[in-house]
């Protein structure tokens, strides 16, 4: 019997079959790929500008605006001008250098961009990047 776990002869086993254990290793893989992409999507489908050159920022303050609704502050729902104030005075106030991270949607008016930038000074906050995505590299 070849799938036996003793041979015939009573020798100890001289291979192992690896193909079920590669077979179990690559769905394994295959899970965590697909599980990856629905836990790294964004919870407010956004539309952001493209840059010509991003860098990697260190997110600790994001304030994101939605072309619909409330915006969000570090994933909460802020609907006051007082709120965004007050968070960032909390959020200076642990970290002097925090940095502000504003992924705002390309239908948002201009002006409502200015505006919270003008709400995280009030705030305390002076370092601000905007979120955006990488261009499209063309192939040549």
């Amino acid at each position: 019997m070849a799938g036996s776990a003793l041979s015939n002869d009573g020798g100890i086993i001289a291979g192992i079959n690896v193909t079920p254990l590669v077979d179990v290793t690559l769905v394994l893989l295959i899970i965590f790929i697909v599980t990856a992409k629905i836990v790294v999507a964004p919870t407010v489908p956004m539309e952001l500008p493209q840059a010509s050159e991003t860098h990697e920022t260190q997110v600790i303050f994001s304030v994101i605006v939605p072309a619909n609704g409330a915006m969000l502050v570090n994933g909460t729902p802020v609907a006051e001008d007082t709120a965004v104030i007050s968070l960032a005075k909390e959020a200076a106030q642990s970290d002097r250098d925090v940095r502000a991270v504003i992924n705002a949607d390309g239908a948002v008016p201009h002006r409502r961009v200015i505006h919270i930038l003008d709400l995280l000074k009030r705030g305390g906050v002076s370092h601000i990047a905007f979120g955006a995505t990488a261009a499209e590299v063309e192939a040549h």
